[in-house]
């Protein structure tokens, strides 16, 4: 009865997947179309939200005095190159964007790799309190970050690490949300059948991780990168606290732009320009990851 029972499983099992795959198969023969005003919904969504990027640029390339007409000119000018010489002239903006760049990068190397160690334990892994430890890192999210301020500074201040790129390296290598996310992530797209077929092979939880998780788990891996590089790039509260004008970031840099009685406002954005183009490069270099698991997510569902 018992080799009956588990010989009906398995037959039901490759009905269900052969009733799945023609499903998919079918829809994906079917081209679907949206209709005209779901189409004119997404242009204007795509025009209003492209519109304070283009303004950005617009206010880049004209005068103060420009800006301050009424009413201002859409249209970009020829002032861009000015506008980045005074940059250049009122902050060490290449230093500030270099520091950015080594802190968001790294960052984010070591949130994506701790978030997806910990959410594939989290996920996939049986072990004494792990119901407590996920609910006591979840519940890290509701502690508002300022209450941390004083005693981090405290902390970095003894470590001696005060103006020093560390001091804001290591306080944000581990994030809550991403251990959260990347554990949700993978509870739904690693099968447990594929863990037990290779501890069957006689592959180590190590093996396991690099070979089986890290390629399932590589568009959330994405998701959360573009999200933690974009915190970490546009972060200004703690890195105004920990650096100094002699090593800022972009944000603490773009403070000292436009002083003066009268702010210069398209100094400031041209810093601004400066400072959107590495995020706008790492969307390029991360998007087909992100469509791609939409997608998948997409079909899974």
């Amino acid at each position: 009865m018992t080799a009956l029972s588990a010989q009906a499983r398995q037959a039901r099992q490759a009905r269900r997947r052969a009733l799945l795959s023609l499903g998919t198969s079918r829809a994906a023969g079917r081209q679907q179309h949206a209709g005209r005003l779901a189409y004119a919904f997404l242009v204007v969504a795509a025009l209003f939200s492209a519109f304070p990027f283009y303004w950005t640029v617009v206010a880049a390339t004209r005068s103060n005095a420009e800006l301050a007409q009424s009413p201002p000119s859409l249209l970009p000018g020829g002032n861009l190159l000015h506008n980045f010489q005074q940059v250049l002239q009122q902050a060490d903006i290449g230093k500030a964007l270099l520091n950015s760049l080594v802190v968001s990068g790294t960052v984010t190397i070591g949130t994506v790799l701790c978030s997806t160690l910990a959410g594939f334990a989290f996920a996939k892994l049986r072990f004494r309190g792990r119901g407590a430890l996920l609910a006591l890192t979840v519940g890290t999210m509701m502690i508002p970050p300022q209450l941390g301020v004083i005693p981090l500074f405290m902390l970095i201040a003894r470590l001696h690490w005060v103006n020093q790129l560390q001091a804001v390296i290591l306080p944000g290598l581990v994030s809550a949300f991403g251990v959260f996310f990347m554990r949700q992530y993978l509870v739904q797209a690693l099968p447990d059948e594929l863990i037990e077929a290779a501890r069957v092979d006689g592959a180590s939880t190590r093996r396991i991780f690099w070979s089986i998780v890290v390629p399932i788990a590589r568009p959330g891996m994405a998701v959360l990168g573009m999200l933690t590089f974009m915190a970490s790039w546009n972060d200004f509260f703690w890195p105004i606290i920990a650096l100094t004008s002699q090593e800022p970031t972009v944000q603490v840099a773009l403070r000292q732009l436009g002083g003066g009685y009268v702010h210069d406002q398209s100094v400031i954005m041209a810093g601004t320009l400066l400072g959107t183009v590495p995020v706008l490069l790492v969307f390029g270099v991360l998007g087909r990851q992100i469509v791609g698991g939409i997608m998948t997510g997409a079909l899974k569902g």
